[in-house]
């Protein structure tokens, strides 16, 4: 009997990980979707470390060259999620009311 092969294995995790992905960001109730974007910009920015570490010691130019684009593309991640906090933050505020104009008064 053979063993199972480790890229079956890999790619079930890989599916499965898209699967419970998926409805776990489909199933965010919008209170919590400011603080899970504040944990997904602190886990890229980790995630931007490693890839300048990956750019940094490898000795490949495909690894170089892999390292540098995972340092860019995490950085657009976090640079979005910084934009869409912010975004959401801007709906809890209270909005001004705007006063009357000069001479138009309240109306009965």
């Amino acid at each position: 009997m053979e063993a199972v092969s480790p890229i079956l294995y890999n790619v079930i995790i890989f599916v499965l990980a898209i699967y419970v992905g998926y409805h776990v960001v489909w199933n965010v109730t919008p209170a919590l979707h400011t603080p899970l974007m504040a944990v997904t910009n602190a886990i890229s920015a980790i995630v931007i470390v490693g890839a300048m570490l990956a750019a940094a010691l490898t000795e490949t130019g495909l690894g170089k060259a892999m390292g540098v684009l995972a340092v860019a593309l995490a950085a657009v991640n976090v640079f979005g999620g910084f934009l869409v906090t912010r975004r959401m933050l801007e709906m809890f505020k209270k909005k001004e009311r705007k006063t009357p104009a000069a001479g138009q008064g309240e109306r009965a």
